[in-house]
């Protein structure tokens, strides 16, 4: 896959799609370059647009997978250094404590969904959470290849990270689905090793998470 930043077009920014880069090339006086990563795409990106307005930074426009851009005053963690924007994100929304719970894993520096799965009924926000993690591992594992993952929960970061699931919540035929999902995530965290890192999102400083399904 290559990463397409455009410095000077109608919608500068880092595309995903040729295609849709190729658009914003079309005319007299465009500017863009090619680079086979994300991450390499992010950096020159940043260099280039050091004394851009805030509003202009990291703004990923391609028609296929944009991201959810900040709200106004809210930090934008495509322009802070610490942010590993090779890295994925995961998140989950749950309607209820227990209610209808469902979850999602986005790539960091394009925002494109790359897993969402539920909804499912009687579940909780936790649980979502350690089962966002556990598939992005699996997901990377099939795949081969293997990036950070950011989740901004403590809860399911703990149950990942100890291979234990330490919920309240009962079992019931509602949720049996549910139930059954968090015991193969455990079987596959004690019958794998995941090499890359499972890091905390910095709310405070970096915005909401990209994998937020913006329900607050």
């Amino acid at each position: 896959m290559k990463y397409y930043v455009v410095f000077n077009g109608p919608n500068p920014g880092i595309y995903d799609n040729w295609e849709d880069a190729k658009e914003q090339i079309n005319f007299k006086g465009a500017r863009y370059k090619g680079y086979p990563s994300s991450e390499a795409a992010a950096e020159a990106y940043r260099r280039e647009s050091g004394d851009a307005t805030p509003a202009d930074l990291g703004k990923l426009l391609s028609k296929a997978s944009s991201r959810n851009l900040p709200k106004p005053g809210q930090p934008d963690y495509m322009t802070n250094p610490e942010v590993d924007l090779d890295a994925w994100a995961v998140d989950a929304s749950c309607l209820g404590n227990p209610g209808k719970m469902e979850y999602q894993g986005v790539e960091l520096m394009t925002g494109r969904t790359l897993f969402r799965v539920g909804p499912f009924d009687d579940a909780t926000n936790n649980i979502g959470e350690f089962l966002a993690i556990v598939h992005a591992m699996a997901l990377m594992d099939k795949q081969g290849k293997y990036h950070n993952i950011y989740s901004d929960s403590v809860s399911g970061m703990a149950w990942a990270r100890t291979r234990k699931v330490k919920t309240q919540l009962k079992p019931t035929d509602r949720n049996h689905k549910v139930f059954e999902l968090m015991a193969r995530a455990v079987t596959w965290l004690n019958t794998h090793t995941f090499p890359a890192k499972v890091l905390k999102w910095q709310t405070d400083r970096w915005g909401e998470i990209p994998a937020d399904f913006g329900r607050k």
